[in-house]
Formats: C-alpha cells, structure tokens, sequence
C-alpha cells in the first residue's frame, strides 16, 4: 500500500469487508452495534489518510476532529471544565545533550558513560551531591536500576563491565530521551561501565534539552440520572507509531495504519458510546475517552487520571486491539488482572443469560496489565482493566505496516463491542460495584525514566 489520499476508496473498503463478513455468524444475540458503523469507523481511523497516527501529526489531529464529530453527532457533553471534547496538555521531552565526567581522576569515554536525567543542568563535584551505588558482577542490574527510579533521587551508578552488554541497551534507550508529563521530580541516574567501586573524586558536567509540546485526549462525557458522582470509564488509545523513517528499495508500505492497533478499540468506545447515549437509561456517568500518547508511555490516561477523583471512578474498562478473533474462538475476549478485583466476575455474570464469558489473560508472563492506559488509574486504586482479543503468540501485524483493515475480522470485533455492552450493563445502571485494587500490590511507575 502506497501512501495515498483515502477517499472513494474507503467506501469500496466498506462494501468489500461487509461483503466478507456477512457469512460469519454471530452468537450474540443482542443487536446493539451497527457493523455497517464499525467498519466505517475503523476504516476512517486505520486509513492512509492519518498517515498511521503518530503523536504530534497531521494525521492524529485528523482522527481527533473525527472522534470529536462523533461524540457530538451522539449527544455527547464535553468533560466539565472543556470547551470542546479534546482535552489538551502540555509534555516535556528531555534529550541529553552532553555528559563529561572525570572519575578518581581519569576522564571518562562517552562510550562508558549513560544518564537518564530530569534535570537541566549537572555539576557534580563532590560524592555529597549524589548517592554512590555500585552494581557488582553478581547484582541484577535491571532489578537495581528499577528500585533507584522507582525511589527518585540523584545517583551515580558504578556498573561493572561484567554489564557491558546489559549496559549498551540501557544506553541507547536513555539518549533517544525522556518523556515526561511533568517535571516536579528531578532527579538524574547516571551510569558508568567501570571497575571501580568506590569514588575518591569527581568532577561531573551534563546537560540535557527540555522541549514543550502539546498533545490532546479526546472525551466525551453521558451524565448519570439518578449516581451522576459515579463515574464508569470507556477507553482506548487513537495513536499509533505514523510512517517508517526509513525506507528501503523494496519497500511499498510505508504506513502504520494502526487498524487493530488501536483503531478497533477507538472504535468500540465511539460504538458504545453511541449505544449508552441511545438507551439513555445509564445511572451512572459515563466517560468515553479516546487516549493519545499511550505508544510514548500512557500520557493521556495520566494526565485525565489527574484530572478525575479516582474514588469516584467505579470502573475502568480499557479496550485494547479486539479487531482479530482470540484464542477461545471468533467474538470472544480476554481481560487482563482477572485476579485483581472482581470486576470480571460481575461482567461474566451479566453474561450468563447470553452463554457468553470474558476469559483471563491468557498471556501472563507478558505483564500485560501494566502495559496499557488501565495502569495508570489502577495505581489509584481503581478496577481498571484492559480487554482485548489479539493472539499475541501467533499476531506477525503488531506494530507491523500490514495492521490494516484488510487484516481484522470485522464481525468479530461488532460481536466483541457487543458483548461489552451486555457485560457493563449491571456497571451503566448501577447494579453493580466491583470491589477496588488493592495499590500495595499495583507496581508504581518510576519517577526518573
């Protein structure tokens, strides 16, 4: 696929996918979602046009206005204290810029020498300005780097060379930069491939450039008649990764189209929205809220989690790529930290008259259920939950050019929004409370990097 103009051709892509999808049957026997709506919203966000969605585009602000048109041909009302349904926030980038350090008097090479830093300006010149912390040929690096961020503070890291292979991973993530949705913790980890394991002198300079910009959540927002203070949560994130920087001979498609990746998780939310608004019998206030920046680390789901009061938040329900059929066959779902409230449990309960049943993760060792936007507000303390459907074992289209439309199962994806529906109707009308996380066992996010 080329990069092109979607135009006719989305429509042509409409009627084809209906045509593919009308002989697969259904089990679910509601009729609440549209498929001819799906396929034409997951087509409009997954199409070239929008350039694959990047942070900071064109083509993310494209797919903004449309989800924005949406809500409001729905009915929806803009989260209070907003204008319009884009609630835009400001980020910080952090880039090192240069790092000169002279240790027990011999220079250090750049080669040997890595930071992940929240502050402007180093100047380091005696051992009271940091912590000293030496990582010995027998410590788990990972483990230690990861108590030092999560703790926050100044620190100046001797790692054994025995790391040196560890440690070249390290250094290429840290100089593509930090970024962060605030500044109020400044702290710097700086590490050094080194011998030593005491420090008798230092001499330390570094720098680093903090650039703003901007970046825009879209939400929608269906008040609660009779428990408007209860708040359930629909979410999914509309970026993506954009187009590949580079190219080589052969290469045709340059896009990242993003179509289950997570322009099908988009569009369950816009789906459901529009479904609530229509029965118009929720207690509960409803929020639909499409995420920007979850592919830079979760920034849309932080900065609205600040923005609500997590205790009146009585559930989370993060979609995240359900355009393909799961491992337990076409329709069905899968939600991450089964274990962790008994969230699940009421949906399957909802579920039962249908014969249907929302599984758990069947991906364990893959830490799912800190590795989208759910994290964030189940730090706090709310039942937040991602579901999903990918086949993460046999998917060769993650955050490959060919997740594209062609690629998903469309009737699947209307079954799953489907049953969605029917599983968060005791949570809309206020039958049911799911109990909370308990944020002693939620991992904290690092202060640093």
């Amino acid at each position: 696929m080329k990069i092109n103009l979607f135009k006719n051709n989305m429509w042509l892509s409409v009627a084809i996918s209906l045509s593919l999808t009308s002989i697969i049957s259904t089990n679910v026997s509601a009729d609440n979602i549209s498929l001819e709506q799906v396929t034409t919203d997951v087509s409009f966000l997954a199409s070239d046009n929008l350039a694959g969605r990047a942070a900071f585009s064109e083509g993310i602000d494209k797919a903004a206005n449309y989800i924005s048109k949406r809500f409001s041909g729905i009915g929806l009302s803009p989260l209070k204290g907003l204008n319009g349904f884009k609630q835009t926030f400001e980020i910080s980038q952090i880039v090192p810029n240069s790092i000169n350090l002279t240790l027990n008097g011999n220079n250090i090479s750049e080669n040997n020498i890595t930071m992940a830093s929240t502050i402007e300006s180093i100047v380091w010149t005696n051992t009271e300005q940091f912590k000293t912390v030496v990582i010995s040929p027998k410590d788990d690096m990972r483990q230690v780097l990861g108590e030092l961020n999560q703790r926050g503070g100044k620190y100046l890291v001797l790692l054994n060379k025995v790391h040196a292979k560890v440690f070249s991973r390290y250094q290429s993530y840290f100089q593509k930069g930090l970024t962060k949705l605030d500044l109020t913790h400044r702290g710097a980890i700086i590490i050094v491939l080194s011998d030593e394991t005491s420090i008798d002198s230092v001499d330390l300079k570094a720098t680093s450039v903090i650039n703003k910009q901007f970046l825009s959540n879209v939400i929608g927002v269906l008040p609660g008649k009779s428990r408007p203070e209860e708040i359930v949560l629909y979410s999914a994130h509309y970026d993506h990764l954009g187009v590949k920087s580079t190219k080589n001979d052969d290469d045709r498609d340059l896009i990242y189209n993003g179509a289950d990746d997570d322009a099908s998780g988009t569009t369950a939310v816009i789906n459901l929205a529009e479904y609530f608004a229509k029965k118009s019998d929720n207690a509960r206030t409803l929020i639909f809220s499409a995420f920007t920046a979850e592919e830079m680390g979760g920034f849309g789901s932080r900065y609205l989690s600040r923005k609500l009061k997590p205790d009146n938040i009585t559930a989370m329900i993060n979609i995240e790529m359900i355009g393909k059929p799961s491992k337990f066959g076409r329709g069905t779902l899968w939600m991450t930290g089964m274990l962790r409230s008994d969230l699940g449990a009421l949906l399957n309960a909802g579920l039962k008259d249908q014969k249907l049943e929302i599984y758990q993760d069947p991906y364990p060792e893959q830490g799912l259920f800190y590795r989208s936007d759910n994290a964030t507000l189940a730090r706090l303390g709310v039942p937040a939950h991602s579901f999903s459907s990918t086949q993460l074992d046999k998917d060769q289209h993650y955050h490959q050019v060919s997740d594209e439309v062609k690629s998903l199962d469309l009737r699947s994806l209307q079954q799953v929004i489907e049953t969605i529906s029917i599983a968060t109707e005791g949570l809309v009308k206020g039958h049911d409370t799911p109990t909370r996380l308990d944020t002693s066992k939620v991992k904290g996010k690092g202060k640093i990097f």
